[in-house]
């Protein structure tokens, strides 16, 4: 966390359930240890594909986190299906999402309506 922080993320969202993996560390140990490196924390756990309620926390709070945002799963899949999902209601084009998608590695054609 002290790396990320000293990289100037502002907030960590956390997109891991807890119990994920026996050996992932808590919600709260993450939490603590943004904290104390001076970032913000929001754990919006998902399993399987985001709800609309999940997609809209996390597109409020990236919105309001005031710098860049550290978001996190165990692949990264969740995290950026989430995101694309809030970035294309708000009405960001889906061939520039795809395309961003698919420039950091995943596939979002799927994922965003045509």
């Amino acid at each position: 966390m002290a790396r990320a922080a000293a990289q100037g993320f502002v907030l960590v969202i956390n997109n891991r359930p807890d119990g994920e993996d026996p050996s992932q560390p808590s919600s709260a140990t993450i939490e603590a240890a943004a904290r104390a490196a001076g970032m913000n924390y929001l754990h919006v756990p998902v399993r399987g594909g985001p709800t609309q309620e999940q997609v809209d926390a996390v597109r409020a709070a990236m919105e309001g986190a005031g710098g860049p945002v550290l978001a996190f799963c165990r692949s990264g899949t969740r995290s950026i299906v989430t995101w694309s999902i809030g970035r294309a209601q708000d009405g960001e084009d889906r061939e520039t999402l795809v395309n961003q998608g698919r420039e950091a590695g995943y596939d979002l054609s799927g994922v965003l309506p045509a």
